[in-house]
């Protein structure tokens, strides 16, 4: 369990904690929507040249970038929801679509590598479709987030929604 100096230190960064979150889903989010359009880019005719410019920048946009945004995202994310104790309805509706930004995470990257695999036999689908299916789950998430309803519609038990202040299932090794 952490003393209080520890937890007030945790507590008196969540701003700094809520400033990564943020930064972080915006570079994941705006990457997410520009890959597709970057890939509408290619086009199977283009020189060789210009097509590895394109798959390279794809690349390196997607694991240097994109990525580690949101795997940044998603820690600093994990760590406010415990340091505010957030364990409300709203929060769990927002994590369903925190799932699906991931899935559209996985099919731009899977859109990638089908593009950089097979240059010529594969052309990538209109951007439309991929930036819609990183919007819906983006706008759903700001929706949530900003306006905390109170979905009261939802019932959750007790142990969804109360930390339980237990120990683990396991023990933690010491260093």
């Amino acid at each position: 369990m952490l003393d209080g100096p520890v937890l007030s230190a945790l507590t008196a960064a969540v701003p700094l904690f809520k400033s990564v979150h943020i930064a972080a889903l915006l570079v994941w989010a705006g990457g997410l929507v520009a890959l597709p359009l970057m890939l509408a880019r290619h086009d199977p005719a283009v020189s060789a040249a210009d097509y590895d410019i394109i798959r390279r920048a794809t690349h390196v946009t997607y694991t240097l970038c994109v990525t580690p945004a949101a795997v940044i995202a998603v820690i600093a994310g994990t760590w406010l929801i415990f340091l505010r104790e957030v364990f409300t309805p709203w929060l769990y509706a927002k994590l369903a679509f925190v799932a699906l930004l991931v899935v559209a995470h996985a099919w731009v990257g899977h859109i990638l590598a089908k593009v950089a695999e097979e240059p010529g036999e594969h052309t990538p689908p209109s951007p439309w479709l991929p930036i819609a299916a990183v919007a819906i789950p983006v706008v759903a998430i700001l929706v949530l987030v900003l306006g905390k309803p109170a979905l009261a519609f939802i019932e959750f038990p007790d142990w969804l929604t109360v930390p339980r202040g237990r120990q683990l299932l396991f023990d933690v090794p010491s260093r």
